[in-house]
């Protein structure tokens, strides 16, 4: 997790850096759309996204405190992601972009 001192002054660029990208908008809407989701989920969901940068987006977002990692000690190992309470407050701006996107896409 980044220190209050690595982060931007400004808080939209803070927001920008921690989700800024189309990748983690996408991983955290299925987390908020769907609930827990394990990696082929993912894969499934957001046929685009190669492995490789689905786990590095996958650790960022852990990193930065916005999703959790739960590790079931099974055979074969199962992983099921979900989002943290930091992460299920972003819910305001996930709906607020659909929005702006719907109305968007009804005026052109």
């Amino acid at each position: 997790m980044l220190t209050k001192d690595e982060l931007p002054e400004c808080p939209v660029a803070t927001t920008v850096q921690l989700i800024g990208n189309k990748w983690k908008l996408l991983i955290i809407r299925n987390l908020l759309l769907d609930g827990k989701q394990r990696f082929s989920d993912f894969i499934k969901t957001i046929p685009s996204i190669s492995k490789k940068v689905l786990t590095d987006n996958l650790r960022s977002l852990e990193e930065d405190g916005l999703i959790c990692r739960e590790v079931f000690a099974e055979v074969p190992p199962r992983v099921e992601y979900s989002l943290s309470p930091l992460g299920m407050s972003l819910r305001p701006i996930l709906d607020a972009m659909g929005d702006w996107g719907t109305e968007y896409k009804n005026s052109i």
